[in-house]
């Protein structure tokens, strides 16, 4: 019975090898344990809460492919062209029931199984993984789009070609399992193997922390091609002491920074009560009440950062600071320095 906490994945470095090892794609999207029962439906969250009114096609696909009494971890992707469209799942998390309607239809979602922890009356939670497997292919023999049976190896250099490969078409990386393993709820007990590139960046901006007058995080861009500096996200995740350092070393670059700024029309769009700027129409994806209040800078400063793949011409997810690049000139800092992962079929992934 839901809420059931799915089964997670800590970072490596290299995929792991060896005998009872199996691999597969990191599908990129949200992950689900679909709950089955006769006609009703329940849709978990990775944090247990209930997807379910967000996703009614993805309701309705259970319905017309699962097992009768099942439950079945996966994960919801929305599928564009030859790729996976993340973006385009984030807008279906909404609030009004009209606009959830309206994207099932125009971005529908498809699921995508590969772990089975129930059919019938039968928990298969302490079933060792290479048997959930072949439980899983079994039930799920006869789906059809827009439900799918995640492809699975237990050859590394297989799995090695699909990291190298699977990106180009939207995906995040390769999942390592061991085949012995019972599903362990809420354990960080598989491996994650994903890309990481470092990139460097200009520093135009930053956003104080919630906690108080310290540095939250700082707004990085990149240049086009055609010469505009374009926001690709932010670099966070420090320490309290480096974000209180950070005040002071960005102090010199907050004068005057709106003269000329390439961002300047966000800042003269919109301004705070308190006087900071706000971007217009830039709520959080994740959050819609937090505030994206920001403190402009001269973009001057050049930044390393670490980071795993783009979502578009933005970072998918907040990138590392590394260090400060002094020796790097701010306009040197463009897209074409990034790394561009070869297109890949989609359809090839999904058809196993």
């Amino acid at each position: 019975m839901p809420p059931v906490k799915p089964m997670l994945a800590k970072p490596a470095a290299t995929l792991p090898t060896g005998e009872d090892w199996f691999y597969e794609p990191k599908w990129d999207g949200f992950r689900c344990i679909v709950f089955r029962d006769g006609d009703e439906v329940e849709l978990g969250s990775r944090n247990e809460r209930p997807l379910t009114r967000y996703f009614p096609d993805v309701v309705a696909a259970a319905l017309a492919h699962l097992p009768e009494r099942c439950v079945v971890d996966g994960e919801i992707v929305v599928p564009r062209g030859d790729r996976l469209d993340f973006e385009s799942l984030l807008q279906r998390i909404h609030p009004a029931a009209s606009r959830v309607t309206k994207l099932a239809a125009e971005t529908p979602a498809s699921f995508v199984a590969f772990d089975l922890l129930a059919l019938g009356d039968e928990s298969l939670m302490d079933t060792p993984y290479a048997q959930r497997q072949l439980r899983l292919r079994e039930a799920l023999s006869g789906v059809r789009a827009p439900v799918y049976v995640s492809t699975v190896t237990a050859d590394p250099a297989v799995g090695q070609r699909w990291f190298r490969e699977f990106e180009g078409a939207g995906l995040d990386g390769v999942i390592a399992k061991r085949g012995d393993q019972p599903y362990s709820p809420d354990q960080r007990v598989l491996a994650k193997v994903k890309h990481v590139r470092t990139a460097d960046a200009v520093v135009a901006g930053f956003r104080w922390h919630k906690s108080g007058p310290v540095v939250g995080s700082l707004l990085l861009g990149l240049y086009d091609d055609a010469g505009t500096l374009q926001h690709i996200g932010v670099a966070a995740s420090f320490p309290m002491t480096r974000r209180a350092e950070l005040v002071e070393e960005l102090a010199p670059y907050r004068a005057e920074a709106l003269d000329g700024h390439p961002w300047q029309d966000w800042a003269n769009a919109v301004t705070g009560e308190d006087g900071e700027h706000r971007m217009p129409g830039a709520t959080s994806r994740w959050n819609a009440g937090k505030d994206l209040s920001w403190v402009p800078l001269r973009p001057e400063l050049v930044v390393e950062i670490r980071y795993d793949q783009l979502e578009g011409s933005r970072l998918r997810h907040t990138g590392q600071f590394q260090r400060w690049r002094p020796d790097r000139d701010a306009r040197s800092c463009t897209y074409e320095q990034l790394e561009v992962p070869v297109r890949y079929d989609l359809a090839e992934v999904l058809g196993g």
